[in-house]
């Protein structure tokens, strides 16, 4: 079943057409907003700060997404703030349902992200852009339970490289993200942080891809590496998306995405639906 907050997001949006966002970047330019809170794609966070401000200007954005496996259910709901196309604050609750075994996991995660370099479109060079991500979990009984060897909280630091090249293939705007992470996080950090086979940070990388079918509609892939530190054979993750971004007031994104094994259990897919709103 379809997130209920998800269609009151979307109805909100919709109804909303009275909000106009700023007119400084190009449509789609603002990104999507990846599942931990931070502007960018679906699992991986870019080096776009979130909404359409420009220099001069602010904005705020509020998301919903979902994501439905076999096993499991992920709900994140967040708000974002991006500020003189400088600086993004962000705020995100995820809840992961165990749906086969009853109850839930939930975490708060708090980040902050600012642009070192560059213009996602107009630079030679990709834009750059250095994030912190900090992972706070409210239900640490299964991390505690699976060898966490920390389950109150965790941070993540990354570094994100994002370019658009305008009419790169066959007249169609070509994006691509690299991301660099810093992690200790066991599945998002709700399984807890490093484990029975490692305790320190490693850095994973993550990467995104896509091709714009027209200026509303986008295509793409994503990869993510995940680190393995419990002994549960955590997985990889990437996903295939299509976007659709009919104005600069909200955006909608369907992904297949194939997360592995999570918490011992393989072969986790299923449907990723996510919605972003721009207030302003």
């Amino acid at each position: 079943m379809i997130n209920r907050r998800l269609i009151l997001s979307f109805l909100w949006c919709v109804f909303s057409a009275s909000v106009v966002a700023d007119e400084g970047k190009l449509l789609a330019t603002a990104g999507l907003t990846q599942l931990e809170g931070a502007g960018g794609g679906g699992i991986v966070p870019w080096a776009t700060i979130s909404g359409y401000e420009t220099q001069d200007s602010y904005s705020g954005s509020v998301f919903s997404t979902q994501v439905s496996l076999d096993d499991y259910k992920m709900n994140m709901t967040g708000v974002s703030l991006g500020i003189y196309d400088r600086v993004e604050l962000s705020y995100a609750k995820q809840t992961f349902d165990l749906t086969s075994l009853g109850g839930h996991i939930s975490q708060d995660i708090y980040g902050i992200k600012t642009r070192l370099y560059g213009d996602l479109v107009y630079s030679k060079m990709p834009q750059l852009s250095i994030g912190l991500q900090y992972k706070e979990l409210e239900d640490t009984a299964i991390a505690q339970l699976v060898g966490a060897n920390k389950i109150e909280s965790g941070v993540d630091l990354y570094l994100a490289a994002t370019k658009v090249h305008l009419g790169a293939i066959a007249g169609h705007n070509l994006v691509w993200n690299l991301t660099a992470r810093a992690t200790k996080a066991n599945q998002l950090g709700l399984l807890g942080f490093g484990g029975v086979i490692n305790n320190d940070y490693e850095i994973m990388l993550e990467f995104s891809a896509g091709v714009f079918l027209s200026r509303k509609f986008a295509l793409g892939i994503e990869y993510r590496e995940k680190p393995d530190n419990l002994g549960l054979g955590e997985d990889d993750w990437k996903d295939f998306f299509i976007t659709y971004v009919p104005n600069k007031n909200f955006n909608l994104t369907l992904a297949w995405a194939d997360l592995g094994s999570i918490a011992g259990i393989p072969k986790q897919d299923g449907v990723y639906l996510s919605l972003t709103g721009y207030l302003w």
